[in-house]
């Protein structure tokens, strides 16, 4: 890690009983690195501590967490990128393993993966939603991370710069997670202990309300981004749908030659227009979304990544370009 910079983001609202230890944990963990605290409309002294304990702080008036985060991730330059939640929950120690590993592997992404011993660490039902949705992202996307919804994660410059922030709250973690498999980054996750918030702090995750945005987030990058299984879907219910309400009327035109259930002809006929009409937007929008995924991992690849880490020998496996009759260093 010598000679990279290291920046700790600390997204807060309210959290004025611990983030003067999650800023002085984190100093003591990893020495060196700046600690950047993005107070986001806090009602609080968030701001007044975690200034005194010593964290740059920042403002971001668009409520939510995703809003927090691409402030920071706009602003603050580094080659490595430490996310992390202000209530305390997470272990600061852990840092420095995400970081190495992040480095001596030449990943983009490390996830902070939550190990509790008990179940205080959880409110009722954050365990199983967490589970399922995790579950649900992987069967889609691809199975690589066993706990999609962290708040603990280390970033390459190239992931963070080159990842567009569109979610406003706490999806934040999930389109982290498939921005990272959309693009085949490589990426991996660490075991990291979690333990339950301080006496008088709240979570601000409201489990059924924020469970249900996280999932239809899920739902609106599926069609984003994979606009054929999402209308591919569509398609086989329309289908399905029509053929079951036209089978009477059809089984009636058979035996007499008539079609007496005009209306529900009219239905069936007009639901297989619609389930063909969702198969040919899926198949041009599958095209388009090809398109996009190559620009965004050209995107990525435009932005340096830091060099890798020295190999067996002494030598050091830095990147390097062929220019035609000289091999330069990045």
């Amino acid at each position: 890690m010598n000679g990279l910079s290291i920046a700790v983001l600390i997204p807060c609202y309210n959290e004025e009983l611990t983030i003067e230890k999650v800023v002085h944990d984190f100093k003591v963990a990893l020495p060196g690195a700046e600690v950047i605290v993005c107070d986001n409309n806090s009602t609080d002294r968030t701001a007044e501590f975690a200034g005194r304990a010593g964290a740059l702080v920042c403002m971001e008036t668009l409520q939510g967490k995703g809003n927090a985060v691409r402030r920071m991730f706009a602003d603050v330059m580094a080659d490595v990128y430490v996310m992390v939640d202000g209530d305390d929950t997470y272990d600061a120690a852990s840092a420095t393993i995400l970081v190495q590993r992040l480095v001596t592997g030449s990943l983009d992404m490390v996830n902070g993966r939550r190990i509790s011993p008990g179940d205080d660490a959880y409110r009722r039902g954050h365990r199983l939603g967490n589970r399922v949705l995790t579950w649900l992202v992987a069967k889609i996307f691809g199975d690589r991370f066993k706990d999609m919804l962290s708040g603990y994660r280390v970033f390459s410059r190239r992931f963070v710069k080159s990842f567009p922030v569109l979610s406003r709250g706490f999806e934040i973690e999930t389109e982290l997670t498939v921005h990272a498999l959309e693009l085949h980054m490589p990426v991996g996750e660490v075991d990291t202990e979690y333990r339950a918030r301080t006496d008088g702090s709240t979570s601000k995750l409201k489990t059924y309300r924020d469970g249900l945005r996280i999932l239809k987030w899920i739902a609106i990058l599926i069609k984003e981004e994979r606009p054929m299984h999402f209308f591919g879907l569509l398609f086989l219910v329309l289908s399905v749908g029509s053929l079951i309400i036209a089978e009477p009327v059809l089984v009636t035109y058979f035996d007499t030659g008539l079609v007496p259930r005009l209306p529900t002809a009219v239905l069936a006929t007009g639901m297989m227009i619609l389930a063909f009409l969702s198969l040919m937007s899926g198949l041009i929008l599958d095209t388009v979304t090809r398109g996009r995924r190559e620009l965004k991992r050209l995107s990525y690849l435009w932005v340096p990544s830091p060099p890798l880490p020295p190999v067996k020998g002494g030598t050091t496996n830095s990147a390097t370009r062929v220019t035609g009759k000289e091999e330069t260093s990045w």
